[in-house]
């Protein structure tokens, strides 16, 4: 769908040089993805930003890796080669938590999977030295950003080298990428080597020795260390993490042989100007039109009719890569800013008046933690919301309230949604509970999709997640103030199964949980260790690098699978598995006819591979008043009855 006056696309073959009366052109923008000029694609960000500082620059989407030739098929640039795997790494865009092929790709055109290559970023790069020998090659994305250190990578099994080695990559540029970016674009426009570009800050590099840091350093074990003990990768973890911050943090080194990987300090945030500028590129913001024969891009479709207002994440949720990626401290786009682009989108030809978002990596985060924290960082031995909030934090929603209703006030605007994850235990300590009730009277879609992951505290702990406790101190509140405006809305919650620290009788307690609230989630999300996060890192060694202490790691697919079942205990299919994991975590009591039981009995004896294999590893002991094993009868225990849910209290369909 065209927009009306929309600026003209970046070229993306020589006729389109031609057209603009290049004879030639200073950068060559390579993605994994499909070309979507579009502000929520990275790819988007860094060729206008680049094409606003007065550079020619071209976008080479998804070539045909298999032959060099289709990289230069747009010739030669003049300064060099930047490029990305996509907004996603590609092993995690290509493969499920199960190690599956997926079969398809919301980032390709008509959904089409296979487009890109595995491992896109090393492979792109090495077919762009085959196609032009010496030229500068600048990596940067979410794959690169992940993978700057030497990293575990869960589809190989193995901890693979930094990516700079493999890539045969000049410079990587981590996290965001603007600022590194327009340094390294000028100072390749001065004439200055790439060899010699070493000191901007959010780039790694390789050197011989630690002279060619700029920046006061700490050296992390090396790649070979990290390969023959897994300490010793926490430990590196760690120090990762730790100096993981644009005031405090310090240059990290780590020894690659006889190599040296020297990734300096984080880029300092954007400022609010600076991210409203970034914002403001005359992005065509669609697809490209070359594929609307096949159906366009799907994963513009989620992202089309929404405003991103912030940047970086304080939750630090262990699992997820944004901490890693974008860091810890908020920026934040100015109010005038938000509500240009929600002006430009009211007059898009396909608006129908609902704005799908207006959010980020975290909704509701505008401002940063705490007043410290710019002059500071941020806190080396505490994480700002979990276990329990900091005593500093500063929760206030009062601007982003202000916002929202500037928003709704736009005319041509119906609703405002908030689509993107609310951390409900920031909501919670704001004391004015005026943010609240507007979110449920007008911004929730029929349903709030939140994050409450598990409901065993020492899981959560493992996670970096608040206590379950804080959820149902949450819940409590949304369904009172659904009731008051006289709102039929639903929580959705997020969990993940098999996360390090889960045992399968945590897995049972948390079938318990759904089935005493009333739950039953339609898709669960196995743990996916990713690159770089300390989840991950707990996965391979079986270490939390915050205590350097021992944790249990669900890795056999087996019981990965009873985890699974046991969260959708109800489907048909997965009853085998659960009766299974039942017996395997001694709880027989959950068989049986009461309210608070999974299952009904079946007869027969508990399976034999039960029997053989029942797993010690923080397996509950049968409750006292648990009856005999294999009795049909349930055991009466306090805190199991469950109140029969309500008629229709089901999530529906998403309502406008």
């Amino acid at each position: 769908m065209k927009q009306i006056d929309a600026p003209a696309f970046l070229p993306v073959s020589r006729q389109d040089m031609q057209s603009r009366g290049w004879e030639w052109y200073d950068f060559l923008v390579i993605t994994g993805d499909a070309y979507v000029d579009h502000p929520s694609f990275g790819t988007a960000i860094i060729s206008r930003l680049l094409e606003q500082e007065g550079y020619r620059v071209a976008v080479l989407a998804q070539p045909d890796w298999r032959q060099a030739e289709s990289f230069s098929a747009l010739g030669r640039p003049r300064l060099g080669v930047l490029l990305s795997g996509g907004n996603i790494d590609s092993m995690v865009a290509h493969y499920t938590a199960a190690r599956r092929r997926r079969h398809d790709d919301a980032y390709s055109p008509g959904r089409r999977a296979g487009l890109r290559p595995d491992r896109a970023v090393i492979v792109y790069a090495n077919k762009v030295r085959e196609a032009f020998g010496a030229i500068p090659i600048v990596i940067g994305g979410l794959e690169a950003s992940l993978r700057r250190f030497a990293h575990y990578d869960y589809w190989d099994n193995k901890v693979r080298r930094s990516i700079l080695l493999d890539s045969q990559a000049d410079l990587l540029v981590y996290g965001m990428g603007e600022t590194a970016t327009k340094e390294i674009a000028a100072r390749l426009a001065s004439g200055t080597p790439v060899s010699a570009i070493r000191d901007v800050r959010g780039t790694a590099f390789l050197a011989a020795d630690s002279s060619a840091c700029a920046y006061a350093k700490v050296e992390c074990p090396s790649f070979e260390l990290v390969c023959a003990d897994k300490r010793a990768y926490a430990q590196a973890n760690r120090i990762e993490y730790t100096e993981h911050d644009p005031i405090r943090g310090r240059a990290i080194l780590q020894r690659h042989g006889e190599r040296l990987l020297v990734v300096n300090p984080p880029a300092l945030p954007l400022t609010t100007a600076e991210l409203d500028a970034v914002a403001e590129l005359p992005y065509a913001r669609e697809p490209h039109p070359m594929y609307n024969a096949v159906g366009g891009v799907p994963a513009i479709e989620e992202v089309r009719f929404s405003v991103i207002h912030n940047r970086g994440c304080f939750g630090a949720c262990n699992f997820c890569s944004l901490a890693f990626h974008q860091g810890r401290i908020i920026s934040s786009r100015s109010h005038e800013s938000v509500l240009r682009e929600v002006e430009l989108l009211v007059r898009h030809p396909g608006f129908k008046g609902y704005i799908h978002d207006v959010g980020g990596p975290t909704a509701n985060f505008r401002r940063p933690a705490c007043r410290k924290q710019l002059q500071a960082g941020m806190c080396t031995n505490r994480a700002c919301l979990a276990p329990t909030p900091c005593p500093n934090l500063d929760a206030d929603h009062r601007d982003y309230l202000e916002l929202l209703r500037k928003i709704r006030a736009v005319p041509g605007v119906k609703k405002v949604f908030i689509r993107s994850g609310i951390r409900f235990d920031y909501l919670l300590e704001d004391k004015n509970s005026a943010f609240f009730s507007e979110l449920v009277q007008h911004h929730v879609s029929g349903q709030l999709k939140v994050a409450p992951e598990h409901c065993v505290d020492a899981v959560l702990d493992y996670m970096g997640k608040p206590h379950i406790s804080v959820y149902e101190r949450f819940k409590q509140k949304y369904d009172s103030l659904n009731r008051k405006h006289d709102k039929e809305q639903y929580l959705v919650p997020y969990l993940i199964s098999s996360h390090p620290g889960c045992t399968l009788a945590d897995a049972v307690k948390l079938a318990e949980w759904l089935n005493r609230t009333g739950r039953q989630p339609e898709q669960v999300q196995d743990f996916y260790p990713t690159p770089g996060t300390l989840s991950t890192c707990m996965y391979y060694t079986g270490i939390d690098p915050r205590t350097m202490r021992p944790v249990y790691v669900p890795r056999d697919p087996h019981e990965k699978a009873m985890q699974r079942a046991l969260l959708q205990w109800k489907r048909p299919e997965k009853r085998a598995l659960v009766r299974e994991a039942l017996y395997a975590a001694h709880r027989e009591d959950l068989i049986g006819y009461g309210k608070g039981c999974l299952l009904r009995p079946s007869g027969g004896s508990p399976p034999a591979e039960t029997r053989d294999r029942r797993p010690d590893h923080g397996a509950a002991s049968p409750p006292s008043q648990e009856k005999k094993r294999g009795s049909r009868k349930p055991a009466k225990k306090a805190g199991w009855a469950v109140a029969k849910p309500k008629k229709n209290a089901r999530p529906g369909k998403k309502r406008r």
